[in-house]
Parts: C-alpha cells; sequence; structure tokens
C-alpha cells in the first residue's frame, strides 16, 4: 500500500485518534512526512481532525473513488483481498474501463487489478449497447482475471459476478435485488446494474477475462435518458437515500473475491445455489433471443458450468450460454 493508503487505514483503525508519534513509527517515516500527507489528504476532501489529546482522527471521507481510500478500507476488513483488489486504479475519466484493462492484460500486469472511471465517455454494456455514466454517480469498474478455465466453463464467472454483487448491494442497503440470467441485478423489476463479461482464449483456455460492472447508485431519474427511464433504476432511487459509494464498492471487491476464489477451487455449486436462490429468471417463461434464433420455454436451472437451462414447449431441454432474455408475464 502507498502512505496515503497506510494512513488512512490506521486512522479507520483507530477511530478515536492515533498519534503522529504512533503513525510516524508505524509507517516509518518522519512526523513532518506525516503532516505533509495529512494536509494532502485534507486537500482532496478528508476531514480529519488533530489535537494534542488524540493526535488525528477522520471525521469524514469524500464523495469520490480514491485508490488509496479503496485500498485502506479494503486492508482493514478481516478478509483483505487475496487477487481482486490488491491493485486499484481511479480514473477521472475513460473512454471505457473494459478498454484500461485490455491494455494492463496485454502489458501482462497480474490478475486481480481494479479500474474505476468516475465517468465514461463510450461505456458499454452487452450485444453493443452503450452504457450511461453520469459523473460520480455510480460505479463503473473493471477487474483483469486470469482464472484456470476453459472457454466453456466462463460463464461461471458472470453467475459469480452477479451472486457477489447482489450480495453487497443487500449488506450495504437492505433493498433486496434480483438477479436476472445472465448479467444483469434488478429492483421492483427494474435494472439497476450489469455485468460485460470479455473474453480472451484460445481453443481450450482461458489467456484472460475482463470482467466489466456498472452500477447506478446515486444516480436521479431525471439522468436517466429516456428511453429507459420505465426499465432502469438506481439504488437512491429504490431507498430514498445517498449511498456511499466508497462503501458499496469495498464491499462489492470482498465479496467478489470471496466468490472468484470458490470458482478457482471448484466449488461453483456453492455460488450456483445461492444465484438460483436469488435469480428472477428460473422458474418463469422466458423467450432468448441469440442471433437470429429464438428459444421460448421455461427456465429450469443452471448446469454445472453456469449455462441456463431452457424445457421449450416442445419438451426439448436447451443449454443457453448467452443471448437476451426476456422475462414473459
Amino acid at each position: 500500500m502507498t502512505t496515503d493508503a497506510k494512513i488512512l487505514s490506521a486512522l479507520r483503525e483507530n477511530p478515536d485518534g492515533v498519534s503522529g508519534a504512533q503513525l510516524a513509527e508505524q509507517l516509518e517515516i518522519s512526523r513532518a512526512a506525516i503532516w505533509s500527507r495529512i494536509e494532502e489528504l485534507r486537500q482532496v476532501g478528508y476531514e480529519i481532525e488533530a489535537g494534542p489529546h488524540f493526535g488525528y482522527r477522520l471525521v469524514s471521507s469524500p464523495d469520490a473513488l480514491h485508490a488509496d481510500d479503496l485500498l485502506a478500507r479494503l486492508a482493514g476488513t478481516l478478509a483483505p483481498p487475496k487477487i481482486i483488489g490488491r491493485d486499484i486504479r481511479v480514473f477521472k475519466e475513460t473512454t471505457s474501463t473494459n478498454d484500461v484493462i485490455e491494455k494492463l492484460a496485454r502489458d501482462g500486469v497480474k490478475e486481480g487489478v481494479v479500474v474505476f472511471a468516475e465517468s465514461q465517455t463510450r461505456g458499454r454494456g452487452r450485444l453493443g449497447r452503450k452504457w450511461i455514466s453520469p459523473a460520480d454517480k455510480g460505479l463503473w469498474f473493471s477487474i483483469l482475471l486470469r482464472p484456470n478455465l476453459n472457454p466453456q466453463e466462463t460463464t461461471q464467472l458472470t453467475v459469480a459476478s452477479a451472486t457477489a454483487l447482489r450480495r453487497a448491494i443487500i449488506l450495504e442497503t437492505n433493498l433486496r435485488p434480483e438477479i436476472k440470467w445472465p448479467n444483469d441485478i434488478l429492483i421492483g423489476g427494474k435494472k439497476v446494474a450489469g455485468i460485460l463479461t470479455e473474453l480472451s482464449a484460445e481453443l481450450d483456455r482461458v489467456k484472460h477475462i475482463t470482467l466489466g460492472i456498472g452500477v447506478d447508485v446515486n444516480v436521479d431519474a431525471s439522468e436517466l435518458p429516456p428511453e429507459v427511464r420505465k426499465i432502469a433504476t438506481s439504488l437512491k432511487i429504490e431507498s430514498g437515500e445517498k449511498i456511499s459509494r466508497a462503501e458499496l464498492a469495498t464491499e462489492i471487491l470482498r465479496e467478489l473475491d470471496a466468490d472468484y476464489a470458490k470458482i478457482c477451487v471448484g466449488k461453483f455449486s456453492e455460488v450456483a445455489d445461492e444465484w438460483e436462490a436469488g435469480c428472477a429468471t428460473i422458474g418463469k417463461n422466458v423467450t432468448v433471443q441469440m442471433g437470429d434464433r429464438r428459444i421460448c420455454g421455461r427456465a429450469e436451472s443452471l448446469d454445472d458450468d453456469g449455462a441456463l437451462l431452457v424445457r421449450t414447449e416442445h419438451g426439448h431441454l436447451e443449454r443457453v450460454i448467452g443471448g437476451d432474455v426476456t422475462l414473459e408475464k
């Protein structure tokens, strides 16, 4: 971790205050250097009190994403990240966080790096759709993964990501989101988050995966494009409260890391059971559009690789690994 991340971690571990001398000893730098870093943190919005009896004390944090802050929050948890979140980078603006991860992957960066952007100029969703990313209102981020999976098994990661994302939203907001296969998180039938998995693979092995996630956190109804207002929502709209993006981001990364660990050791069945319990698709009549082909039937379950099993009106069991799914009413 950087010096700033270590300072923020120490401040959070000691809410009643920590002395400059203690920080200097812990970080092995001078008290003057500690004071300088504290001043820099204040300049970017951290309210840090100083007093002779308690030292330094963190009062509040800005509504912004800072890599040092996210690293500090994760380091201070009971289960610091093993892979996802051990390296975090935040951009004020980029075309798409998936684009940044693709470049990092080509440069040989280790898996687990997470790239956030406060806004995207060309954010994208599945099937080439545009993802609107209002500045400072959501979580727009991507993760580089290098799992030991064959290409047919990578649907497991989309399933695990949806499960982790749903769990984190519940923990942070008490809302009750549902999963729509394969990549949407819904609240009250409206989309609040989406997942985009992009794959680089050879015939029998995955080279790397770019896992992109977008969450509408504090987006107001007026900021949603008119064409999606009937089908999209945000956590703020649904809860009636402004949500701490940094706290939610920390929880999401923690849950993603835990579920990714299960996938890597062959425990997909545990993830799949939780997925089915929170899924709005299983047991429903669905229409799946896959290019020029359309499948209609009842969604029954997931298979061992995370594909959706649909029983058609003719009794055939179709294995669906992608496509545009519509829930029939």
